[in-house]
């Protein structure tokens, strides 16, 4: 069975930091570009990180650039998205995603696998 399973949300204070698990299984996961989206209520989902196949790529949202670093470990099928100095309007449901392909996307439609999604709350 192909999954993403999302872990590390959660409630914090502003200024304060989390790290987002997202642990794939039934893939040939180092064929996978990585992406971390999310989507706030009555909001469209929206791009915040990707990674290529290698982890050597990364591209960010400007609203995370300098906050968030995205990595992954292919030894253990797992991508990571670090989230310093938070804020406020960082509130979501985080969300992982996968596509076959070296880099990936920032367009949510061009990713085939998605995880369930975790909280992440930040409260002023």
């Amino acid at each position: 069975q192909v999954q993403l399973v999302e872990s590390g949300g959660g409630a914090v204070q502003a200024g304060g930091s989390l790290r987002l698990s997202c642990a794939a299984s039934g893939l040939a996961f180092s064929i996978y570009a990585m992406g971390w989206f999310r989507q706030a209520p009555g909001k469209e989902r929206e791009f915040v990180a990707r990674v290529d196949r290698s982890g050597t790529g990364t591209t960010y949202a400007d609203s995370v650039k300098g906050r968030f670093t995205i990595s992954r470990d292919n030894a253990k099928n797992t991508v990571y998205l670090q989230m310093n100095s938070l804020k406020p309007e960082d509130t979501a449901v985080y969300y992982c995603a996968g596509v076959p392909s070296w880099l990936g996307s920032t367009r949510p439609d061009e990713y085939n696998l998605w995880g369930q999604g975790t909280q992440v709350t930040v409260s002023s």
